[in-house]
C-alpha cells in the first residue's frame, strides 16, 4: 500500500478587509469550513502580519491520488467561492 500526500499553498487577496481583526475572520471562516468538510490540515502560512494579503497552506493524506485530486479541486472551489477573498495564486503538489 501506497501513501500519497497532498500539498497546497494558496495566496490571497483580501480587498474588503481594512485591519488585521478583518482578516483573520474571514480566514477562520474559509478554515474551519475545510477542515469540517475534509479533515485537510489547514493553516496560515504566511504574510501573517499584512492585512489584505495572506497564504494557507493545506495538506491530506490518502492512498488514491484522484481521490485526493478530487478533494483538492473542491477546496479550491471552497476557497475561491468566497465573496471576501481573491485568490492570487495556488498550486498543488503530490508527494
Amino acid at each position: 500500500m501506497s501513501m500519497i500526500v497532498a500539498i497546497g499553498t494558496f495566496e490571497m487577496h483580501f480587498p474588503q478587509t481594512h485591519s488585521l481583526k478583518g482578516k483573520r475572520q474571514v480566514l477562520r471562516c474559509l478554515i474551519d469550513r475545510v477542515k469540517a468538510k475534509f479533515n485537510a490540515s489547514i493553516a496560515e502560512v504566511d504574510n501573517n502580519d499584512l492585512w489584505q494579503r495572506g497564504t494557507i497552506g493545506v495538506s491530506m493524506v490518502a492512498n488514491d491520488r484522484i481521490l485526493l485530486q478530487k478533494m483538492a479541486a473542491r477546496i479550491e472551489e471552497i476557497l475561491t467561492d468566497h465573496d471576501q477573498v481573491e485568490i492570487v495564486d495556488y498550486y498543488w503538489d503530490y508527494v
